[in-house]
């Protein structure tokens, strides 16, 4: 493809919560901090209407750069679980049917930590063959499943898509996006300049990434491929000498008809 068949989507994932677990599992789901490759393509294919068991070869083939405008702080959510039965939970053991056997000696109280990201706003750039890129800026728009940041309880705040960028370097495009940071966070920087840091995807990279996903499908499993990655600070206007929008610094929207999605802009 020439230079001028492909383009960057350009996304904002702002949330209260966000969790971009990658290949934690069990008792302890992790975050990191920034988002995932796994986690963004995930919202994707959401947005897309796609089965789990779709190939997502295409949407992999996907370059992605993410910016840290606000990186928020760390929540750990404490959970604690039992069988509303007054039943022994279940082990980890099967028996000869391969049924799952009950703890021994009884255990009747589990325990799970999760962690979030609160109060964080990244800036995510994806270059791919234009076409694809159109599509998925459009389906983005006008979501056939409602999009997540990383888990189902992760909602975006604001609309998500950034519009699209003509063909350029994931680095550049991250430079063009003004900063998104609440208006709290801008509040505290008074020069005319911020350094943001950011990621982004490079064949030349120093850094391996374990976030890149072979499937969707449950009943596999997913396993996570490498990516090479280089970290780099990015500079942008902090639009000081600009008045603020209320709405667009809160991420919210003013009074409504009470439908939720109307305020993501679906």
């Amino acid at each position: 493809m020439t230079r001028t068949d492909h383009a960057v989507l350009v996304l904002r994932l702002a949330a209260p919560l966000q969790s971009w677990g990658g290949p934690s599992r069990y008792n302890r789901r992790e975050t990191r901090p920034q988002p995932t490759k796994s986690g963004v393509l995930g919202l994707l294919a959401a947005a897309e209407g796609r089965d789990r068991e779709a190939s997502i070869a295409d949407l992999v083939s996907l370059q992605l750069g993410v910016r840290v405008d606000q990186p928020g702080t760390l929540l750990r959510d404490y959970h604690t679980y039992s069988d509303y039965r007054g039943l022994p939970l279940l082990s980890a053991k099967t028996n000869a049917k391969g049924q799952q056997t009950r703890t021994t000696p009884a255990k009747y109280t589990g325990v799970t930590q999760r962690f979030y990201l609160q109060d964080a706003v990244f800036v995510a750039a994806l270059r791919g063959p234009k076409i694809l890129v159109e599509s998925l800026e459009e389906a983005v728009r006008h979501p056939v499943h409602p999009l997540s940041l990383g888990r189902r309880s992760c909602p975006p705040t604001g609309p998500v898509s950034l519009d699209l960028h003509p063909d350029t370097q994931l680095e550049d495009a991250l430079k063009e996006v003004p900063w998104q940071a609440g208006s709290h966070r801008r509040g505290q920087v008074q020069g005319a300049t911020v350094s943001l840091e950011a990621t982004v995807e490079d064949p030349a990279g120093d850094q391996l990434a374990v976030d890149v996903p072979d499937t969707y499908d449950l009943k596999t499993g997913t396993t996570f491929g490498r990516r090479a990655v280089r970290h780099l600070w990015v500079t942008v206007p902090t639009g000081r000498t600009q008045t603020p929008n209320p709405a667009q610094d809160t991420g919210t929207a003013g009074p409504s008809d009470h439908d939720p999605f109307a305020l993501l802009g679906w």
